[in-house]
């Protein structure tokens, strides 16, 4: 993976898309309107065994009636991929296969610094802060993409043109560093 750039992967609309702020230990969750015009923060899943996280989401997908997803994908400030950007597609292509449901993946620079400016004007203590800067991400990952659906990159374009299918283990994700 290099420079990525965007190829108008676009989800099924209407419908409601989940962002994912992808993490090795921590998963941020937003969630959109049926018309994918407002995003809102709905959760931080912390991560299990792979069955039980597919369950998890499948229940979720099914009961908000989800027609996609948006994985938020860590580049560099210079346009290049990263070690986490590879964690967070092969997350992507795991999903679309244990869920069936298309996914996306969106370009989430500076997602996280602009969730912690967001969560520093509240008077929320640190403690509560941490607990919601995961969902709060995704919120603003979800945000972004709902203004500009364009930008979003296909799994395959970013993947080498491969996708394919790959299962999710703990073995290929690293035990420490960033968590959301």
């Amino acid at each position: 993976m290099t420079d990525l750039e965007p190829n108008a992967s676009r989800l099924p609309c209407p419908g409601r898309i989940v962002g994912i702020d992808f993490g090795t230990v921590r998963i941020g969750l937003a969630i959109s309107d049926v018309e994918q015009k407002i995003s809102s923060p709905l959760d931080v899943y912390h991560r299990q065994p792979a069955a039980r996280m597919a369950q998890y989401f499948r229940d979720l997908l099914a009961a908000e009636r989800v027609v996609g997803m948006v994985v938020g994908l860590p580049i560099h400030t210079s346009g290049q991929a990263s070690e986490k950007s590879r964690q967070a597609t092969s997350f992507a292509i795991w999903l679309r296969d244990a869920t069936q449901v298309p996914v996306v993946l969106y370009d989430e620079r500076f997602t996280t610094a602009l969730a912690r400016e967001l969560l520093g004007q509240t008077n929320l203590s640190g403690k509560k802060r941490k607990e919601r800067l995961d969902k709060i991400a995704a919120h603003v990952l979800l945000g972004a993409y709902l203004e500009a659906p364009d930008k979003a990159l296909s799994i395959q374009s970013v993947s080498g043109g491969t996708g394919n299918s790959t299962s999710l283990d703990d073995s290929n994700l690293p035990s420490e560093g960033r968590d959301g």
